[in-house]
């Protein structure tokens, strides 16, 4: 509904154009009123009065439910019987006893005129999740993310424990031990270990460390080796398999490579060689899709850079040899200067400090 003002303005600037030799068609084209509205306009006096639909008298249809039937809607829903159940099984069931009240349509309409259309029975109403934890990363040692997985042993009903830290980042293994229990201490030492390795008492701000609500990686043990360290923790949410995606990810490399042994592990040192061999391939051989295919020790040490643009450079002269056979850009080696964790959320800001440096192939 166009205001009475706009309405004006519209029809001056109309007969402003038509006075300067337009026609009415392509003037009203220009501006997106239909001629025909204008004409309706002058006609029905909309210049003085605006639009009467607010205002105009609709009466009552004759086949609108009565007010006896909409009580009647009303008991038949809060009836001992059906408190408990939606109009979509209401109106079926009524229709198995051959009677017929109002469509299923209608019963929600007067429900919801009388404040009741609300979760029914006594079945939880479902849960709105919070939104994930997020947080970004443009350098190495700003972001971890760390969890335990089980590895099989000779003896059934044991377990040998691999904990793992990686750099979000660069993907970097950080840190890793392999334990025959599950104990918080283990963690903290694990986490400790890391620290000191990666230099972060030397950093202005730790990074964030984030995991899974498990109480290993949540214990008191735990946390306060997080603040001696200035480590800020972060957690997964509740019940939720995904809000870890990138050490999970990890997780299934590790236990998909062909190395990985088909037999449980028989002892503690044999499942601590197996995966010391495997963060060594991953950190220094293996080449993840994740970062335009450089290893993540190269992306940890900021050598694929160099790396990145070497390859830029040499698409750039295979295309320059043989332009025919290339109908767009060459492959796309830019650096990537920003990992998000969980990038759910559309105001992802970042702080002053990590604003992502121009890192882009040249």
């Amino acid at each position: 509904m166009i205001p009475v003002e706009d309405r004006r303005a519209i029809v001056a600037n109309l007969d402003e154009a038509r006075a300067a030799g337009s026609r009415l068609a392509p003037a009203c084209e220009l501006i997106g009123v239909d001629p025909r509205t204008i004409q309706r306009w002058r006609r029905e006096n909309g210049l003085e009065l605006g639009d009467r639909r607010p205002h105009a008298d609709r009466p009552k249809p004759m086949h609108a439910l009565s007010d006896a039937e909409r009580e009647e809607i009303l008991e038949v829903a809060n009836s001992d019987r059906f408190a408990d159940v939606p109009p979509a099984r209401i109106v079926p069931a009524l229709a198995d006893e051959g009677r017929y009240i109002a469509s299923e349509s209608s019963f929600y309409r007067v429900l919801r005129d009388a404040d009741q259309v609300r979760h029914r029975g006594r079945s939880k109403a479902p849960e709105r999740r919070k939104p994930p934890s997020t947080h970004t990363a443009t350098a190495p040692n700003e972001l971890w993310t760390w969890d335990m997985t089980y590895l099989p042993a000779s003896v059934v009903g044991r377990w040998f424990y691999l904990y793992l830290i990686l750099d979000v980042f660069s993907r970097k293994i950080v840190g890793f031990e392999v334990h025959d229990t599950d104990a918080s201490e283990h963690a903290a030492h694990l986490l400790k270990r890391t620290a000191l390795a990666e230099g972060i008492a030397a950093r202005k701000q730790g990074p964030v460390l984030h995991g899974d609500n498990g109480a290993t990686l949540k214990g008191t043990t735990v946390l306060a080796m997080m603040h001696w360290l200035g480590v800020k923790p972060s957690y997964s949410r509740p019940r939720v398999s995904n809000d870890n995606a990138f050490v999970e990810s990890l997780f299934r490399t590790a236990k998909y490579r062909p190395e990985y042994p088909t037999r449980p592990f028989a002892t503690l040192d044999e499942a601590r060689a197996w995966a010391a061999r495997f963060v060594r391939w991953y950190n220094t051989e293996h080449r993840h899709s994740g970062i335009r295919y450089v290893t993540p020790e190269q992306r940890h040490s900021g050598h694929d850079v160099e790396i990145l643009t070497q390859r830029h450079r040499t698409y750039e002269a295979a295309r320059a040899a043989n332009p025919r056979r290339w109908s767009g850009r060459t492959r796309d080696w830019s650096v990537i200067d920003t990992v998000t964790l969980n990038p759910e959320r559309a105001d992802i800001e970042l702080t002053s400090e990590q604003q992502p440096i121009s890192r882009t192939v040249a």
